[in-house]
């Protein structure tokens, strides 16, 4: 069997329940700046990309410019929310602990952030040493950009063709594939949507799991095929 030699996790919405907490916050505040958006309108359309880049989109949509604190005022509302609100997503502890490969983060949240929902759920243990923030990379380059991937990879002496990343965003897939790694995405989070798996494996993800048990099953199974194929 060709095992990977990588396996990445985004954190937001897969190790932790947090897009959720962001997206109220960032649809709350878009709303309040004259652009009436839903959280769950927030989830399907943006999920995934930085504040500051769902701002860039929309104002090319709405025409409506947006101040530039409005980043800022975001970034510490939910800072303050996730600290109480925040939770890791049921059986993610045994199925990150049961990984037999190296494994590592690659999210598109700052490391005091990443750090902090980690802590928060016990989880910073499991990935001491190994959290990348895609803004903190050489080119600073968020998702959908591979660049966090590929840096993840250099810095774990790995292929690329052989990672593995876990996603839960259109944006994040996208990014992932665009690396050159293989994709499983991930819809057991709060803010899943209807046709929330079908959006993932339309980006190129090659399989999609709702629960964390079935992780392992799902690596072997697609090294397998990779073998085979």
């Amino acid at each position: 069997m060709l095992k990977p030699e990588l396996v990445i996790f985004d954190c937001d919405g897969v190790l932790v329940d947090s897009e959720i907490v962001a997206a109220r916050v960032e649809a709350e505040m878009l709303t309040a700046s004259g652009f009436e958006i839903s959280t769950e309108e927030l989830v399907e359309k943006y999920a995934g990309l930085t504040f500051k880049d769902i701002l860039i989109r929309v104002e090319e949509i709405s025409r409506i410019p947006f101040q530039i604190s409005l980043i800022g005022r975001a970034e510490e509302l939910v800072d303050k929310r996730l600290r109480t609100e925040v939770r890791a997503i049921e059986g993610v502890h045994e199925a990150v602990a049961a990984v037999p490969v190296p494994f590592c983060i690659g999210s598109n949240s700052r490391t005091e952030r990443i750090e902090l929902m980690l802590e928060k759920t016990r989880l910073l243990p499991l990935f001491a040493g190994r959290v990348f923030s895609a803004l903190e990379t050489p080119t600073g380059r968020p998702k959908p950009a591979p660049d966090v991937f590929l840096h993840a990879a250099e810095r774990m002496g790995a292929d690329p063709a052989r990672c593995f990343v876990i996603e839960d965003s259109v944006h994040g897939v996208t990014g992932a594939v665009a690396a050159g790694m293989r994709t499983i995405g991930f819809t057991g989070a709060s803010h899943s949507y209807p046709g929330h798996a079908d959006a993932l494996t339309e980006a190129g993800a090659e399989t999609v799991i709702r629960r964390w048990r079935e992780l392992n099953g799902v690596l072997s199974a697609l090294s397998q095929w990779s073998e085979n194929g």
